[in-house]
């Protein structure tokens, strides 16, 4: 679905219509309830305010040329425009944006440029109060990385902040960040994410245009450096939160009627994801396939997984001790959808095919956090909101997580 689609007006009709669907909610708590029809101008804003205006909301493939300055005003301007007296231009209900779009003249030039980026909306008083920066990571050349780095939530004990909370940038180190490992407190970097799609075309260096591999390779590589952002994070004292597109099914559950495993190297790329990402506890609860032999009932019984499970080998090679002892790093995150959901089948991914909607689909959305995070009890719920009002004319649906900043605090993060 085109950005542009969400700068239309909502006409009568459907604004009438809205809220009448069988499952209203569309999934959330009560707190989110869509009963109730709010004049809006957009069906962006229709979506915030029948959300009861989260304070993150993050976009993928975005798809806007890089000297395209038009388009992201426009859609600024579908986000904050209000429509009459029952929705009102707050600081509560009115939104910033940042655009990240692609730089790399070698691997993003079809297309007019229209290809990747991400789009990172805050909204305005809860980035005022909390957001401390947001920056675009300077290894991803196409649009696909923004990370927003959060304030912890001051103390009582907090001492005026005139001076220190200024310096974090320069030093590294958030502001009041904690002295020891304490989950229950770390500030948050939230990771909009729309990761690399594996396939055979041919990749070229950034630098020079010459071809150095395919885009299974460069994928492989952005794992390896997602991996090196989060664990870099978590060392300058962030819980991670990482949301988007990652373009990757874990295992079988995630997948409907089957997982694909070919051409092969989807598989290599699947093992090779859940690796870096997750720690033998996440894998296992998500049936998640790593192509080792701690893999319990991952393939598909047919095409490449079958031939990899039980093996011991994975990827570029390796026991799981093997690569401890190869010094293999591991962010070790949670996926909150399996953690909180078990193993509902819900997908994120639901391609534009003859047949029925629901027909084909996999869940490549995911919402990722710091362990520490998920064990602080610092993450509320989470799910996926495929219902017809919600899903719209994408062939990816939302999915939403709420997270709180600090664990003993009311303030929340959705």
């Amino acid at each position: 679905m085109p950005i542009t689609s969400f700068f239309k007006p909502i006409p009568e009709h459907q604004k009438k219509r809205a809220g009448r669907h069988d499952d209203p909610s569309g999934g959330f708590p009560p707190a989110y309830s869509t009963s109730g029809n709010t004049s809006t101008s957009s069906p962006l804003r229709a979506f915030l305010a029948r959300h009861q205006w989260p304070e993150v909301i993050l976009l993928q493939e975005m798809k806007i040329s890089p000297t395209d300055q038009k388009t992201p005003r426009a859609l600024l301007s579908a986000i904050n425009n209000s429509s009459g007296p029952d929705d009102p231009s707050l600081p509560e209900t009115t939104y910033t944006l940042d655009v990240n779009r692609p730089r790399d003249k070698y691997n993003a030039k079809g297309f007019g440029g229209k290809l990747y980026g991400v789009g990172t909306i805050l909204r305005q008083d809860f980035s005022r109060q909390h957001v401390a920066s947001v920056r675009h990571a300077e290894w991803d050349l196409e649009g696909r990385v923004t990370i927003v780095e959060l304030r912890r939530p001051p103390r009582h004990d907090d001492v005026d902040d005139d001076d220190d909370d200024n310096d974090h940038r320069s030093s590294g180190r958030p502001p009041h960040a904690p002295e020891s490992d304490n989950n229950h407190t770390k500030p948050l970097a939230l990771i909009n994410i729309y990761a690399v799609n594996g396939t055979s075309a041919p990749y070229k260096s950034p630098g020079t245009g010459r071809v150095v591999g395919t885009r299974h390779d460069h994928k492989l590589a952005f794992h390896a450096r997602l991996r090196d952002e989060c664990l870099a994070l978590e060392r300058r004292g962030f819980a991670v939160v990482m949301a988007g597109d990652l373009n990757v099914a874990r295992g079988r559950l995630d997948g409907h009627p089957n997982l694909r495993t070919w051409p092969a190297q989807h598989s290599v790329n699947r093992a090779d994801f859940n690796r870096k990402f997750f720690g033998d506890e996440d894998n296992r609860r998500a049936a998640a396939f790593t192509g080792l032999d701690t893999d319990v009932g991952t393939s598909t019984g047919t095409g490449n997984d079958a031939g990899v499970v039980g093996t011991g080998r994975a990827g570029n090679g390796g026991t799981e001790e093997e690569k401890e002892e190869e010094g293999e790093k591991r962010f070790d995150g949670v996926d909150v959808f399996r953690a909180l959901r078990g193993g509902a089948r819900k997908y994120t991914y639901h391609p534009r095919v003859d047949g029925d909607w629901g027909s084909s689909c996999d869940r490549v959305d995911l919402i990722i956090v710091s362990r520490g995070l998920y064990e602080a009890g610092r993450v509320v719920d989470t799910d996926i909101l495929d219902t017809p009002q919600e899903r719209g004319t994408s062939d990816h649906v939302p999915l939403w997580v709420t997270v709180t900043l600090a664990r003993n605090d009311e303030a929340g993060l959705d």
